[in-house]
């Protein structure tokens, strides 16, 4: 038991939470959903509490299949959560644009029909007014959201967080003359606590969307065996991405500041009356 609570005292709260709870409700959906009950018996709740009650069946003491299943299923669930981190940094370097040589010819094709699909901003706004106008109210506010989050650019990246990084670090450049990339870490050396802190926690809810993402994508593969966790990684990934727009808008905002904060030194206080 001491050797638990310490062990708790030293695992950050953050990598409890967003790994090792998720990768323990993955492992055990796998294992009672698609491992026991499969696509014939979803439904039967029944049998899933059998199975587990005969995996945890004590007598006089555990047995040696029951240890062997907990250790099994505990193996499992660290693994999974050693591992999200570097699904999710795959997800980030796809969501910013920065692919790899052999699907570059995806990202092509994904680029030039971004570019198809694209419009002014102007233009999508007189088109909301002219739709307005005609009593189309739904069109009308779909144009609208579709106005709000296009760039003003015609794209270049095949993802729309590619776009937006690439904008911030234009400008930037144009702003202070440096280079994001490159000036990153010593950035991150030289900041004083309060800006370290909000990129940091920035940069953070990315790096969170973007393991979100990659459970989302496990729970609807899981849907192959168990059809109920493909819906749940459905949902999962439709909030995931939402979270993954805000988190890239607000650390190109923040990037920005910074960037600009550094540059030109931080704000004059108020003068005192």
């Amino acid at each position: 038991m001491g050797l638990l609570v310490e062990l708790q005292k030293r695992i950050p709260d953050g990598w409890f939470l967003r790994r090792l709870l998720p990768a323990v409700l993955f492992v055990v959906v796998a294992t009672v959903g698609g491992g026991q009950l499969g696509q014939r018996h979803w439904d039967d709740l029944g049998l899933a509490r059998e199975r587990i009650a005969g995996a945890l069946r004590w007598s006089g003491g555990m047995s040696g299949d029951g240890v062997a299943s907990l250790v099994l299923v505990g193996v499992a669930a660290v693994g999974a959560a050693f591992a999200v981190p570097f699904a999710g940094g795959a997800i980030g370097a796809l969501a910013s644009g920065a692919w790899p040589w052999w699907l570059m010819p995806l990202g092509r094709r994904l680029t030039a029909w971004r570019v198809r699909r694209w419009a002014p901003p102007e233009e999508t706004g007189r088109r909301a007014v002219r739709a307005r106008a005609a009593g189309r109210q739904l069109r009308a506010d779909r144009l609208d959201a579709r106005r709000a989050r296009t760039g003003p650019a015609e794209p270049g990246s095949p993802t729309w967080s590619g776009d937006r990084f690439r904008a911030t670090e234009a400008q930037v450049r144009a702003e202070t003359g440096t280079d994001v990339a490159s000036e990153w870490t010593r950035l991150l050396l030289a900041l004083p606590d309060a800006p370290r802190a909000a990129l940091s926690e920035a940069r953070d809810a990315y790096d969170a969307a973007c393991e979100a993402l990659a459970w989302s994508i496990a729970f609807t593969v899981l849907g192959a065996w168990w059809w109920p966790a493909a819906p749940l990684g459905v949902v999962v990934g439709l909030a995931s991405w939402r979270s993954l727009r805000g988190a890239v808008g607000a650390l190109c905002r923040t990037t920005e500041a910074v960037f600009a904060m550094r540059h030109t030194g931080p704000p004059s206080p108020p003068p005192q009356p």
